[in-house]
């Protein structure tokens, strides 16, 4: 990509679909951050200020307030691999809550982008924001789970959730109380701060 071309991206106005998706939310002050092109003209992913949202080339408009939305602090991970010619690979593992508390990776969805633009700084950049701590601990056997505690929009207090690296150790009574231990001391001491 030249340097014109990033310079008419930076100042042009995202596709059509994506506005109408953003003006269709639910929430009025949702503004398109970036926005990457999909191989074989699939459509477009985009970052807002609320989340990621992979929206369908050729979607019917008055569909537009249908397209899902992934809030960036449920965002495990958004690995980014970048091809010479301005295009690349995301690997976003979202999070879900399967009790309070506890949270379970999701399948990685793959998103391949012929034009990625800004969308992979600002998908760093959102993503690193919602997380304020994070610390791997030790369980009984050798599993280990990841104590997160993140920002989410509307609430004045950090949520904080135990993610385990392998789902058999979310069903071992052992493993669930040493993770829900340590998580509780977490909180404990992120409430003294």
């Amino acid at each position: 990509m030249t340097i014109l071309d990033r310079v008419r991206r930076r100042f042009s106005r995202p596709p059509e679909p994506v506005r109408a998706v953003v003006l269709a939310s639910s929430d009025p002050d949702e503004r398109v951050l970036a926005w990457g092109a999909l191989v074989r003209e699939e459509g477009w992913l985009v970052a807002t200020s609320r989340g990621l949202r992979r929206v369908p080339a050729g979607l019917p408009l008055p569909e537009a307030g249908g397209v899902g939305v992934l809030p960036w602090h449920e965002v495990a991970s958004a690995r980014w691999t970048a091809t010479a010619d301005g295009g690349g690979r995301f690997e976003v593992t979202a999070l879900s809550e399967v009790e309070p508390g506890v949270q379970a990776r999701l399948p990685v969805e793959r998103h391949a982008l012929s034009d990625a633009g800004d969308l992979p700084a600002v998908v760093r950049r959102r993503v690193d924001q919602t997380v304020v701590a994070s610390r791997r601990v030790p369980l009984p056997g050798r599993g280990e789970a990841v104590l997160v505690a993140r920002r989410v929009p509307g609430q004045a207090a950090r949520e904080w959730t135990v993610v385990f690296d392998d789902d058999a150790d979310r069903g071992d009574p052992v493993a669930r109380e040493t993770a829900r231990q340590k998580l509780a001391e977490a909180v404990a001491a992120d409430q003294v701060v």
